[in-house]
């Protein structure tokens, strides 16, 4: 019998047939498979990204209308605390987060630091010292610098790459993201990093080898970064003023069991 595995792999995805199949042939390698299963969240894609996951035999929720990114990482939070995981990993679809992370944050979870404590949340960053190249758009790159310069006034944490879709999460992580008004909807980013540094959740950065998209547009295409750049700045400032102020979830956290 198949002993149950521990660690959840999310991949939120939306109309991405031609990239998502090659990604899922590199995480049912026996490196990857014999430690993680697959949840693909698709959000309600017009492509055939249904159907193409259906038949490789992966787990995979069909949202009936666009939910947007971050309902379909929720709801997969939900599917994770339901199904008892230990551990999640959320990656994006369209081939830009290298599979050969999934062992190196799956360790960097289970692993303790120098007082003991182990991560909640531990990002892959594109800009440490062992990251692969990564260039950015200049627009990007200002609104990058900007969330670093409000996450470290606010929190007094140096966050290198706070915008990264490639993230491990323990259990009380997505336990608490998975309930009502603890997790951004839309764009689940800076503002989430923000919320969880002033709760107390402990975070730590490791490089991360990633990818430019080779096919598809990306969510921040056009002019979507200048006003998902506006949208983050007031949603950090209501998470700093919603935790360090008015201390609204600070009681909830405390009541989080340990697994």
């Amino acid at each position: 019998m198949e002993t149950k595995k521990e660690l959840l792999i999310i991949i939120p995805a939306y109309n991405e047939e031609k990239t998502i199949v090659n990604l899922l042939q590199q995480l049912e390698q026996p490196e990857i498979a014999s430690i993680a299963d697959i949840l693909v969240m698709n959000d309600a894609s017009s492509d055939f990204t249904n159907w193409v996951v259906k038949k490789r035999n992966h787990a995979v929720v069909t949202h009936v209308f666009n939910l947007g990114y971050g309902s379909g990482l929720q709801l997969g939070y939900k599917y994770a605390v339901r199904k008892k995981y230990r551990y999640v990993i959320q990656m994006d679809a369209d081939g830009q987060h290298d599979v050969c992370n999934i062992p190196i944050l799956y360790k960097a979870l289970k692993t303790p630091d120098a007082d003991g404590n182990f991560p909640d949340i531990v990002l892959g960053s594109r800009f440490m010292d062992g990251s692969t190249e990564f260039p950015v758009s200049t627009v990007k790159k200002i609104a990058i610098v900007w969330f670093r310069t409000l996450l470290k006034l606010g929190t007094g944490r140096d966050i290198t790459d706070p915008t990264t879709g490639l993230q491990g999460l323990s259990w009380r992580t997505f336990l608490f993201y998975s309930r009502y008004n603890h997790f951004d909807d839309k764009y689940p980013d800076a503002n989430m990093l923000m919320q969880m540094l002033l709760l107390g959740f402990h975070i730590r950065e490791i490089p991360a080898v990633m990818h430019l998209r080779t096919t598809g547009v990306s969510m921040h295409s056009g002019l979507k970064p200048f006003l998902y750049m506006f949208r983050m700045t007031f949603s950090i400032s209501s998470a700093w003023l919603r935790e360090k102020l008015l201390k609204m979830d600070t009681k909830e956290v405390g009541n989080l069991k340990k697994f």
